[in-house]
């Protein structure tokens, strides 16, 4: 019995050999949100299979979201939370909150995480990688712009700074803010900012974890989730609504990513324990992804 399980656990070895082969010193970016974020026996989890890339020779690059955590730390110093046709509208005093909580609280967890488990984690700030303008809300009815606060969209990322990072061995971190020409600071949608820095970088993969399965042809049946979407598909999707809401900025931005050279874009269920390593390492994988062709 035990020889058995041996010999099952070198088969699952040996199907992730050319995974591991193919995607040697390959950029592989991980975006983090949702319960993926929430639960921390997960998140440690997740870490760890993070550092199982690096250790095998991929270069994992972390972007992280923090919401909920942002949204419960105004709430405890009573600053209202508000959207603004799906984006946060950020005040001077919020401002200052989601800088404090994505640097001190979940970038440094997630950093810690990664070198208690053997790995090299290093905090690298969005306000030194990526370059923004103001942005607005759009009400889609009328099509009028509206004022969100230091909500920014992202026209650059400084690669070589995150590239020096990992030839130093390091795993960067990034918090999802920007700064402006004259240093003003802005929040950034996350999975947004995932998607330019997998664009600039030009990442082999980009992955997203959070808490849903993948895209749904139907949202409240999980059995309906469409395995793979070419970039053509994608319009016709959103006419439908089979994608809608807030996942179209980010489908919207991984075809921009795939477009100017990464090779796909995964959206996997971070609920479910290795699904990275799932995906990457195992012939069927899981969730969705989205390729060129």
């Amino acid at each position: 019995m035990i020889i058995d399980e041996l010999i099952e656990k070198a088969s699952t070895l040996l199907e992730a050999l050319p995974y591991i082969q193919r995607f040697k010193d390959a950029i592989v970016v991980i975006k983090l949100g949702g319960s993926t974020m929430e639960d921390p026996a997960l998140t440690e989890s997740t870490m760890r299979d993070i550092v199982l890339l690096e250790a095998i020779g991929i270069h994992p690059v972390v972007v992280h979201g923090g919401g909920k955590a942002i949204t419960t730390h105004l709430k405890a110093l009573k600053i209202e939370t508000k959207f603004v046709f799906g984006l946060r509208y950020t005040c001077d005093k919020t401002l200052k909150v989601v800088d404090e909580v994505l640097h001190h609280v979940i970038n440094r967890e997630l950093v810690e995480w990664l070198n208690r488990n053997g790995g090299h984690g290093v905090t690298l700030s969005g306000k030194e990688v990526l370059r923004a303008t103001r942005m607005y809300s759009t009400n889609p009815e009328n099509g009028e712009q509206i004022d969100v606060g230091f909500v920014g969209n992202i026209v650059s990322v400084d690669e070589e700074k995150i590239i020096e990072t990992i030839e130093k061995g390091a795993i960067p971190v990034i918090t999802p803010l920007g700064t402006d020409e004259n240093g003003q600071i802005y929040n950034i949608n996350a999975d947004v900012a995932a998607c330019k820095v997998a664009e600039f970088l030009k990442a082999r993969k980009l992955v997203f974890l959070s808490d849903v399965p993948g895209i749904l042809r139907d949202p409240q049946d999980e059995k309906s989730l469409i395995p793979s979407i070419r970039v053509d598909e994608v319009e016709a999707l959103i006419a439908d609504k089979t994608i809608s809401g807030g996942m179209i900025p980010k489908i919207k931005s991984s075809v921009h990513a795939l477009r100017a050279g990464s090779n796909k874009v995964h959206m996997i269920d971070g609920r479910i324990q290795h699904s990275l390593l799932l995906e990457i390492f195992t012939d069927k994988g899981i969730g969705t992804e989205i390729v060129k062709h």
